[in-house]
């Protein structure tokens, strides 16, 4: 089979296309045929030796997919070969084949295509569990998301709003607001200004967003914290600026707020019961209409920098996904 491999820390041009052995289903682990796999952030950081998690060398980025169930191994029940299955693998995307714990695999619904069930496993999951485990997001409550465009950004303004918030989509350019305003989003601010806190202020009479959902981190941080209403909650989601910002604890005082860390990757592997429902009202949302994942660029197999790039320089409306099959082999 082909894969991405990374054999050593560098920027995406370093990766290589190669042939390999294909993977063998372990106990307990089902074996994917990858159709599509979505690109995130932390696979940038992850190929650059700057993600939290750094799996051995040779490894294969991709940490979510969508596919069809190629085999089984020892022990799995609950799906059988030709199933058609979503969910995150932490890395090995970028490949052909994937052998991953059954646990990790969810049946796709009927009509949704390999690319959007690729894309909705981190992005919707980590804002789902960000709004309502982590915010405990009320109906009526205002939500400002930054980075509003881009994968997280974009589910968790679709998310808000089938919550009942009202949502302020804010972003770096208008084509970018565009995508939240199709999104469903309620207000907009252009932040390229630098002027995010004063705009939040106008459109909240003064009070601040009740939450504030940051994936951006950088200069921004700090204004979302000027931002913030009283008892408000402050989302770290991640850090697409580059920088990881130091936080002011005198305004944490001053508004009795909470700044609130959001790491979906450990909390699904500690609660996975609570992960699995997520899932389904994640799922139901979309049944419903109220969610429909936005693939904003589809590159082949061979062109795995390009939409790596996309991630790493911003330039991203909604999600990267990876068509690791061509439409012939789907």
């Amino acid at each position: 089979m082909k894969a991405v491999l990374c054999k050593a820390f560098g920027p995406p041009e370093t990766l290589v296309l190669e042939d390999v052995e294909d993977p063998i289903a372990g106990p307990g682990q089902v074996l994917v045929d990858v159709h599509a796999s979505a690109v995130n952030f932390p696979d940038v950081l992850m190929i650059e030796g700057k993600y939290q998690n750094r799996p051995p060398f040779p490894f294969s980025p991709g940490g979510e997919i969508a596919g069809t169930v190629a085999a089984l191994g020892e022990g799995v029940t609950g799906f059988e070969v030709g199933d058609r299955v979503f969910g995150g693998t932490g890395v090995g995307g970028f490949a052909e084949k994937v052998a991953v714990p059954a646990a990790a695999m969810r049946p796709m619904p009927d009509r949704m295509s390999f690319a959007k069930a690729s894309g909705i496993s981190t992005t919707y999951g980590t804002s789902y569990y960000a709004l309502k485990q982590r915010a405990d997001l009320k109906p009526g409550e205002t939500l400002l998301v930054l980075g509003a465009a881009g994968g997280v950004g974009l589910a968790a303004v679709e998310l808000g709003k089938a919550m009942g918030a009202k949502v302020i989509a804010a972003a770096s350019s208008e084509e970018k607001l565009a995508a939240a305003k199709a999104a469903g989003a309620d207000e907009f601010i252009d932040y390229s200004d630098g002027e995010l806190k004063d705009k939040v202020k106008a459109l909240t009479d003064g009070r601040g967003a009740d939450v504030i959902y940051d994936p951006v981190g950088g200069d921004l941080f700090d204004q979302c914290m000027r931002s913030i209403a009283w008892y408000g909650r402050v989302l770290v989601i991640g850090f697409a600026a580059g920088d990881i910002p130091r936080v002011p604890i005198n305004l944490i005082l001053l508004k009795s707020c909470q700044v609130v860390g959001v790491f979906f990757g450990a909390w699904s592997a500690k609660a996975p019961e609570e992960a699995a429902a997520n899932f389904r009202e994640i799922l139901a949302f979309y049944e419903e209409g109220k969610i429909d994942p936005l693939i904003g660029a589809e590159y082949p197999l061979a062109s795995y920098a390009q939409a790596l790039r996309d991630l790493s320089e911003r330039r991203a409306i909604g999600k990267v996904v990876v068509q690791v099959r061509s439409e012939d082999e789907r």
